[in-house]
């Protein structure tokens, strides 16, 4: 006989597994976890998608955020830390990683504003550089927070580059008006 007690937890569990945000979400076969903590302070997935080029798929990327936005000037323009991850599809080259991080501060950031930050920029092109080779499974976590900007992978920090003025800047390579990928950017912003 099946006893009230069984049936109050196998509901229990349904309801559980059946509410939203409660578990991982998965995008590409990967999953990416719903929170996680930075510091001392707790992150929230805003949203996750594939990063393509040219019907390539790069990498998963997740954006994580203190309070969740559908709007990209209240994420960059936030004061409170957030994490872009980048889980690798595919093996990638350094040159391609700095490359990749400088054709979007071009796109969306005016000759006077790309002079601003020149030494920022370089300084995060060099991080990305001796990275060297980041292979299919490794993620990149560049942290957004109020002093600047910090890089790691799997979990080491490999860099940091001051200056809270290139934190926004740089989230612009995934949410400003000319997104390195538009279906990404849209993922991102929980679309």
């Amino acid at each position: 006989m099946i006893s009230s007690t069984s049936v109050r937890r196998a509901a229990l569990i349904a309801v559980l597994l059946a509410a939203p945000g409660l578990h991982a979400a998965e995008v590409a076969g990967i999953k990416v976890d719903d929170s996680l903590r930075i510091g001392g302070s707790d992150l929230l997935l805003n949203g996750a998608g594939v990063r393509s080029k040219l019907f390539i798929k790069v990498y998963v990327g997740a954006l994580y955020v203190g309070q969740k936005s559908t709007m990209p000037a209240a994420i960059y323009d936030s004061p409170q830390p957030r994490r872009m991850l980048m889980r690798m599809l595919r093996d990638v080259d350094a040159e391609t990683l700095a490359s990749a991080m400088d054709e979007g501060l071009r796109n969306n950031h005016s000759a006077a504003e790309l002079a601003d930050m020149k030494a920022p920029a370089e300084q995060l092109a060099g991080i990305m550089k001796a990275i060297g080779k980041a292979r299919e499974g490794d993620t990149i976590a560049i942290d957004f927070l109020a002093d600047g900007v910090t890089v790691g992978l799997n979990g080491e920090t490999r860099g940091k580059v001051a200056g809270p003025g290139f934190a926004k800047a740089l989230l612009k390579v995934w949410l400003g008006e000319k997104p390195a990928d538009a279906s990404l950017k849209k993922a991102l912003l929980g679309g």
